[in-house]
């Protein structure tokens, strides 16, 4: 039986036994879950985040201004004070361990962020309702007294005091002393043990906690706990006592009959004066959101509501009299609406886990709905993957590919988002990883993790590295590969051109970073070409299109299409039509080399030496090198270290010459960005620019006009000068920079000037010295109207002078 006080029995008289509750009876929880034959410690020496029998109890607070309401049901509470105790024997005890050192770590070492308290006394308070559940199955009479299964939190903002009860199992005295006084006690790691060893080991308990030290995070944020707790094993309800800066705790029968509770455990929090904003009523509807959002049993908190209605105003006599009607005429009642303000219990966790459903039942809508809501976006994604794994790893996931990038383009060398959100047993873990789920190229990818089972640090806030971690891993990255390749196959080809616009330099990343995903990337990634310079393609539709006899993907970097299509390079592939790759993004040199192939194709610049286009004939080849071979060896004399070699091209047709990379060196793309660089270092680029090779058209009328400049006058100044030219002239044309851009242009400007010499110029009268031709001389001073047709040839003039 359950005595109650008479206060209680005149308020529930009076209310009826309706579901609102005094502010001050607010039940909160952090029930740990016990073994039946108690606590151990654990070898260890650490404390464990769940209790060993769930924490429930009375924890009444000062009343809120609504006067005293308690609910219908078999769960009965008072206002009275936690401290009108009559005297009872108490019992201390020290604490099983060098505290003063390890509620240091515990409040100052092992959590990094406070608010996690509220989490871990959740998970505590939802294994000793986990427990109970499970006990129930064999012993229906550990349900009686309290049928219902959930979790209260109540706060009192003006004391700085949270209050979370649950209707739990409870613990008894030595289940209490034990768990609470044993740090780093599992009381779950115990009952699963028991579990383990029963007939009933492959039992699904969902149980969260692991390390015993859970319960003390209540530390991270109170000076004082109290802890009431009634099992229903035991017929009598104990209080736990413990402080912050103390090395003991008490242990005291509770006698007040006011504070009763059929079952469970109450948890009090007393809030140190820096943290008392925990105590509003919001924040903790916050914090349950946050992090317990998808417990399985039922989360209420203590809120305020209110409704509106009408209530009559009372009007002023003087102003009736002044509007003069008469006293004897009944008169409409004036009204106003007013908000009347209630405390009462919200359900805070409504939304059920969607991973934890049968993809099968799950509609797109839904999918889209959950991913707006989860991580506060306005637009639906481009595609979702639900899964599950199960084997040496099990775990549950939804992943999800945005539409479009965040606001601003985060870096994408930067691995550190919030986009995976991870839980364990639907508790909220963290969402701050440096890759441990996911490479940084894919970091864009948003969805949950759900796992039962995950190597966590003590404060359950760090996923450690280990085999499992790295299985885990290994099959997301599989799953996201997937559903962006269901993107790029879809009908709709404007899809996947949008995913590419916001993402196609992260896939470009990981084909530098991740080598063992080469085969899956490769096929994602597209570039523009020569023969389609507005619309990019697929590698595997490049080599669809490659001519029988062709070897090797071919392509040219540069800073834009328009510069790739003009390259020297080209020319003779443009001839045999062959189709050329144009790589214009920074990454996409880098990318494309640590690919090396592609389905047995290998990739191959164009601007380097050695080009195999297919067309080799060695009898030609020989011809030429006999024949211009003195060219290039005269033109490698002049150019001196400029070049490693002067040889016979195989790939120009219309222009002189071009300048090649060595094969094993940079291009001139490679080059150019290399400069770019905020910290390049100047030797490796010396180094790696230094293997050029000048490359001639020995069919080209300049080349042919040097090559008889060779034969007759070697040394004669002016071909010297057209050799330095041609040489600034290839820089340009094939990419590169002129080490003096103004040495190079005073040279185009001597050129022109040569050129454009008298071409344009009036021509000057020429006078005779004899005075006898008065007449002809009259008619040359006269150069305006006849010299005009005179202008197009004026050396003539000179050569008859």
């Amino acid at each position: 039986m359950h005595r109650l006080s008479r206060r209680s029995v005149n308020t529930l008289l009076r209310y009826g036994g309706r579901h609102r509750r005094d502010a001050a009876a607010a039940a909160s929880v952090a029930s740990p879950i016990f073994n039946q034959s108690g606590g151990q410690k654990d070898s260890s020496g650490r404390w464990y985040s769940v209790l060993t029998g769930a924490c429930t109890g009375p924890a009444s607070t000062k009343s809120m201004k609504l006067g005293t309401v308690i609910p219908s049901g078999r769960r009965y509470e008072s206002t009275a004070s936690d401290f009108d105790t009559p005297d009872v024997p108490v019992e201390k005890y020290e604490y099983q361990a060098e505290v003063s050192r390890l509620m240091d770590l515990i409040v100052n070492s092992l959590y990094s962020n406070k608010e996690v308290f509220l989490r871990e006394l959740i998970s505590n308070a939802s294994d000793a309702l986990d427990k109970l559940r499970f006990l129930s199955v064999t012993a229906p009479e550990l349900m009686e007294g309290a049928p219902e299964l959930d979790i209260r939190i109540q706060t009192d903002q003006e004391n700085g005091i949270i209050t979370l009860t649950d209707s739990g199992i409870g613990m008894t005295h030595e289940e209490l002393v034990d768990s609470l006084g044993t740090i780093a006690h599992s009381g779950t790691a115990k009952f699963l043990k028991a579990l383990k060893d029963s007939k009933d080991a492959g039992t699904d308990s969902n149980l969260i906690g692991q390390f015993g030290v859970g319960f003390y995070s209540a530390f991270l944020v109170a000076d004082k706990v109290v802890v009431s707790t009634k099992s229903p094993k035991s017929d009598k309800q104990y209080v736990w006592e413990g402080e912050a800066n103390s090395s003991s705790y008490i242990v005291r029968e509770e006698t007040d009959p006011e504070k009763l509770i059929p079952r469970g455990t109450s948890i009090k929090l007393y809030l140190k004066r820096d943290d008392k904003g925990f105590a509003h009523p919001e924040r903790i509807e916050r914090l349950v959101k946050n992090y317990s959002q998808f417990v399985s049993f039922p989360i209420y908190t203590w809120q305020e509501k209110g409704f509106t209605k009408e209530v009559e105003v009372d009007e002023d006599p003087a102003e009736a009299k002044k509007d003069g009607t008469d006293d004897n005429v009944e008169k409409k009642k004036k009204t106003k609406k007013v908000v009347e303000k209630y405390w009462d219990w919200e359900l805070t966790n409504e939304t059920q886990p969607i991973w934890l459903r049968n993809p099968k039942e799950v509609t797109t809508q839904e999918y889209n709905e959950f991913y707006r809501k989860a991580f506060n976006e306005y637009l639906d994604p481009l595609a979702s993957s639900h899964f599950t794994t199960e084997g040496e790893v099990e775990f549950r996931s939804i992943l999800y590919v945005p539409a479009v990038t965040p606001m601003g383009k985060e870096d994408i060398v930067n691995p550190k988002t919030k986009n995976i959100r991870l839980y364990v047993k639907r508790v909220f873990i963290s969402d701050d990883f440096d890759g441990e789920l996911f490479p940084r190229y894919l970091s864009f990818v948003k969805g949950v993790v759900d796992s039962n089972d995950l190597p966590l640090n003590v404060s359950r806030e760090i996923l450690q590295e280990s085999r499992i971690v790295r299985i885990m891993r290994k099959r997301l990255v599989r799953k996201a590969f997937d559903m962006i390749l269901g993107i790029s196959m879809s009908e709709n080809r404007e899809d996947y051109e949008k995913f590419w616009e916001n993402f196609g330099k992260h896939l470009k990343l990981g084909c530098i970073e991740d080598r063992e995903n080469h085969k899956r990337l490769a096929p994602l990634l597209r570039f523009f070409s020569s023969q389609s310079e507005q619309e990019m393609i697929s590698l595997d539709e490049y080599v669809e299109n490659m001519k029988p006899d062709q070897k090797d993907i071919y392509y040219i970097a540069a800073d834009s299409v328009t510069s790739a299509k003009n390259t020297p390079f080209l020319e003779r592939l443009y001839e045999k039509d062959l189709e050329v790759l144009f790589l214009v993004d920074p990454i996409d040199e880098v990318a494309v080399t640590n690919l090396k192939a592609y389905k047995e194709k290998n990739f191959v610049d164009i601007s380097k030496e050695d080009l195999d286009i297919g067309e080799k004939n060695e009898e030609k080849e020989k011809e030429m090198k006999q024949e211009f071979g003195h060219i290039c060896d005269w033109m490698k004399k002049r150019l001196g270290d400029k070049v490693a070699s002067v040889q016979i091209s195989n790939r120009l047709k219309a222009s002189p010459c071009v300048l090649v990379s060595g094969k094993f060196g940079w291009s001139a793309n490679m080059e150019r960005l290399m400069k770019a660089q905020t910290v390049g270092d100047s030797s490796s680029l010396d180094f790696m620019r230094s293997r050029r090779v000048l490359e001639i058209n020995p069919e080209h009328p300049i080349i042919q006009t040097l090559s008889a400049a060779c034969k007759s006058s070697g040394d004669d100044e002016e071909a010297m000068r057209a050799i330095d030219l041609l040489y600034d002239t290839a820089l340009i044309s094939s990419g590169f920079t002129p080490e003096s851009p103004s040495h190079f242009g005073g040279k185009i400007y001597e050129m022109m000037n040569m050129a454009l010499s008298n071409k344009w110029a009036p021509q000057q009268p020429s006078f005779n010295t004899h005075s006898s031709q008065p007449q002809e001389a009259e008619i040359v001073a006269e150069p305006q109207p006849t010299l005009e047709a005179e202008v197009v040839e004026p050396v003539e003039s000179g050569s008859q002078k």
